[in-house]
Formats: structure tokens, sequence, C-alpha cells
């Protein structure tokens, strides 16, 4: 009976041992009946994980493994890997090339902001607080490759963006940084006189629509001093279509007291040409909205890489 006591306390230290290898490396360990899951900072390790017999779940964004418990094998196969686990017995490996690199980006971007920074070196620095102890400049660099530039990756969709092992945290990461550009551009534009401040209307619209998936249909309501008193989503279509309808556009217009509107959609194509649809839509409000007493100022038709005005264009 000792003896089993013994082998028993042995083993338990063991598996102790090897969960907190696995604590220290990054990932957590949750055991459901004959379902492991590992979660964490896993993108490091997808290749040990996979290697090991893991599936990795997009939907829960952790590994699994089934039938015997993973927690000794994967403890093992760490230790085995000189750049994530070390053999105090082992002779100590070199430091990686990256070994300090975040500290001194950081103190680059204290010293002399970020405004120098390429596309992918800001992603870079902004992937630190989010993944762990890797060298994220190579997922950066894939990632701009991939979706082109910062807004289109802020906008992905989640789907596409787990083909490249981005963890939940992430995702938030790049939401919240997406949302956080939308308000800080309407913060330049609201409750001030647009037209004077045309410019700064521009990158709001395109900051809000440029990178949106499907066609969106909005309504900038200004009051009598040409003011942005409210800003609105009339419709979502599809990738080249958006049902609009005038008696709801003067309906919305009615409700704020507006006394004029710019109306602003997207062209997920890139291409912000208007199309004969847009045209004769934009005719059919104006015709429902002037003789209330609404202006139509504008109709903006935002692209990826610019815009189209129909005052400009001799439209309006």
């Amino acid at each position: 009976m000792g003896r089993a006591k013994t082998k028993a306390a042995e083993d338990n230290a063991t598996q102790d041992e090897a969960l907190l290898s696995l604590l220290a490396a990054g990932l957590r360990l949750q055991a459901n009946d004959t379902l492991w899951r590992v979660s964490g900072n896993t993108l490091p390790h997808r290749s040990l994980l996979r290697d090991a017999g893991g599936t990795w779940n997009r939907l829960d964004m952790c590994w699994e493994f089934t039938g015997e418990d993973p927690t000794a094998r994967l403890a093992a196969a760490l230790e085995a890997v000189p750049a994530l686990g070390h053999n105090s017995a082992a002779p100590l490996e070199p430091k990686p090339h990256y070994h300090g690199h975040r500290g001194r980006v950081r103190e680059r971007v204290l010293k002399s902001g970020a405004e120098g920074l390429e596309d992918y070196e800001l992603l870079e620095l902004l992937l630190f607080y989010s993944i762990e102890r890797i060298d994220t400049k190579p997922l950066a660099k894939r990632l701009i490759e991939r979706f082109g530039t910062l807004g289109d990756l802020f906008a992905a969709d989640p789907a596409h963006l787990r083909e490249f092992d981005i963890d939940q945290r992430t995702l938030v990461l790049f939401r919240a940084l997406r949302d956080s550009g939308r308000r800080l551009a309407q913060q330049k534009v609201a409750k001030k006189p647009v037209l004077g401040n045309w410019q700064q209307l521009l990158d709001y619209c395109h900051t809000t629509l440029a990178h949106e998936k499907t066609e969106r249909f909005a309504i900038l309501f200004l009051n009598r001093k040409n003011e942005l008193i409210a800003d609105e989503v009339q419709q979502r279509g599809t990738v080249d279509h958006t049902p609009v309808y005038p008696r709801e556009v003067v309906k919305r217009a009615l409700h704020h007291e507006a006394s004029a509107l710019i109306l602003v959609h997207n062209h997920p194509s890139g291409d912000p040409k208007p199309s004969r649809d847009d045209i004769e839509m934009t005719k059919e409000i104006r015709a429902a909205a002037e003789p209330l007493g609404i202006t139509i100022h504008d109709h903006l038709v935002i692209g990826r890489k610019g815009h189209s005005s129909f005052r400009s264009l001799g439209l309006l």
C-alpha cells in the first residue's frame, strides 16, 4: 500500500511539473472527459501542437486532443525545442535574433513617433500587445501581403484571419482599433460646419466605409448652419447593390429636422465611379426632398483609393 501511495504521489508530481511547463510556455490546458483543449499563446507552438496530434478548433480558437492525456508528451516536446523550452543540464542556446527587439521598437516610437513606420512595422508593434514571446514581424508582413492595408486587415472577416491562427484576443484588438479610428474621425466633423471642413468629412467617410465588403448607404444630416447633427447607415446591401427608398430618406430627414443632406455610399469593388443606378437613385431622392425644403448638398461614392462627388461631376 505504501509503494502504491508513493507511486501515485510521484505520478502527481510529474503531472504537476508537466502542467507547469505548459504554463511557462503560455499554454493553458482544460480537460473534459476524453477531450483536452490547449489555448493561450498557441501561435509559436502550432507546429509542435499539430505534430503531437492536435486539431485546430477555429470556432473556439484552441487546439483539441482526444484519447490519452497529452500533457506529458506536450511538456516533453516543449523541453526538446531549444527556442521554446530549456533543459538546465544542457548548454545555453544562443538568444534568438529578435531578443530585445520589442523594447527597441517601443523606444523608437517613444522617441520619434510612429509616423515613419511602414504598415507592417506598425502592425508588428500592435501585435506585441496580443501575442507574447515571439517575433511578430513575419506574421505582420504576411497579413499586409494578404490583405493589402491596415484598414482592410482590421475589417477582414474573422474566418479569413483565422487562416493565420489569429486568436480571439487579436481579433478583439483589430475590432477595437477599427472602431477607435472611426470615432476619432467622427469627432473631427461632429457639430461643425461640414462644407468648411470638407477634407475632414472625406476622411471620415473613407474611414467609415472604404473597407466594407458590402455596399452601405449612409446619410449625413445637416442643420441650417450645415453642421452635422446625425449620421446613419440607411441600408446595407450586397457586394454591388444597395436598395434605397427615397421615402425613407425623407422620413429620416424630417425626424432629425435636417435642412440638408449629404448622401454617401461605398463601392466594395474599389472603383468610386457612379453607376447609372446611383445617378437615377440620387435624382429620385432629390425630387422627393427639395419640395420639403431639404437640400441635397452632394452624393459621395467612396472607394478604397478615392472618391467621386456628384457635385464636382455636375450630377447635382
